[in-house]
């Protein structure tokens, strides 16, 4: 008996949702990212306005002086969705686990002098609160925000400060043999050292800054984009050879991490600034403002990690910002 094996081509009726295809038109295929994405915040027919808000709808695009005459123009370069994010995030997180044991198993820490162990106490553990502090503040960018395409995206963001936290509480234990005393040190740090204080007051200023778009300007293109150079290129080069690299090697995903936050950031502030010259000049407003308070509040953290060193590094820091915010057209 011959059997003939044939093979038939079966054309789909539609290449994806129909809002979908509204905005991309018919018969083009579109991306998991797109179909995550587009359009799928609710817009009508909601059963009650906000009680704590009733002159608002729950999703309000008058929650931000920021004018978009449409919110899914923002892309996520990226392309992250929750499939997507969370496999990358879990394939970085087994690297980060392996650097910790490593350290832990080779006593990396072990040879540091007291100096150094308290400086990196001093400087570095406390940096779990500014981390917290992100995650507080992207969470409400994700709450109060509009159009998935950036609320998505400021979630991953709130979980990424999450876990950075975590990572800093995780140094602090390897800096005391896991007794908890560095992470103790921290918070005191945090609450009452003088050289914490200016940075503090900036982070709770951000707890109540209403408009959401600032809120997220301020804290994930200014404040990130002073402090992580700051911290993790400047001061982190500067104290891990006093570590034997230990240090370098465990800050690495901050640094990775940074980079590619950096592109969300840019790409976002760029689209809007492109939008009008009001925006344009509204965005220009907001980090002229809070590039000079947060500049002004990293400068006795600078001096306390590197001395006589610390105004060169965070000149440095603010030069390469100063020059991002002309390459995004948001320069005042």
């Amino acid at each position: 008996m011959h059997v003939e094996i044939r093979t038939t081509d079966v054309q789909p009726i539609r290449q994806t949702f129909s809002h979908i295809a509204r905005r991309l038109g018919e018969g083009k295929p579109a991306s998991r990212y797109q179909e995550a994405t587009l359009d799928m915040q609710p817009t009508a027919n909601f059963h009650y306005l906000p009680l704590w808000e009733p002159e608002r709808q729950i999703y309000d695009p008058r929650r931000t002086a920021l004018v978009m005459a449409d919110w899914y123009a923002f892309k996520d370069p990226r392309h992250y969705y929750y499939g997507v994010y969370t496999m990358a995030r879990a394939k970085q997180q087994e690297g980060v686990d392996k650097q910790f044991e490593f350290a832990e198993k080779r006593r990396l820490f072990d040879p540091l002098d007291e100096s150094t162990r308290e400086l990196l106490v001093q400087v570095l553990v406390p940096l779990r609160h500014v981390e917290w502090g992100a995650n507080m503040n992207n969470t409400y960018c994700c709450a109060y925000g509009y159009g998935t395409a950036l609320t998505q995206a400021c979630t991953y963001a709130a979980m990424d400060r999450l876990g950075i936290a975590q990572m800093l509480s995780r140094i602090g234990l390897l800096l005391d043999g896991n007794q908890g005393s560095a992470l103790d040190q921290g918070k005191a740090a945090w609450l009452e050292h003088p050289a914490w204080q200016p940075l503090r007051r900036q982070v709770e200023k951000l707890f109540v800054t209403r408009d959401w778009f600032e809120l997220f300007l301020a804290q994930n293109l200014v404040m990130d984009g002073l402090m992580y150079p700051l911290v993790y290129r400047q001061i982190v080069e500067a104290l891990s050879p006093r570590s034997g690299h230990a240090l370098a090697l465990l800050t690495e995903f901050m640094s990775d991490w940074s980079a590619e936050q950096q592109r969300w950031v840019d790409a976002t502030v760029k689209t809007a600034a492109e939008e009008s010259p009001a925006n344009r000049a509204l965005l220009a407003g907001w980090i002229t403002a809070w590039r000079e308070r947060l500049f002004d509040a990293l400068k006795p953290l600078a001096d306390l990690a590197l001395g006589a060193a610390g105004p060169a590094a965070l000149a440095s820091a603010r030069a390469e910002f100063d020059t991002r915010i002309a390459r995004l057209g948001c320069a005042a």
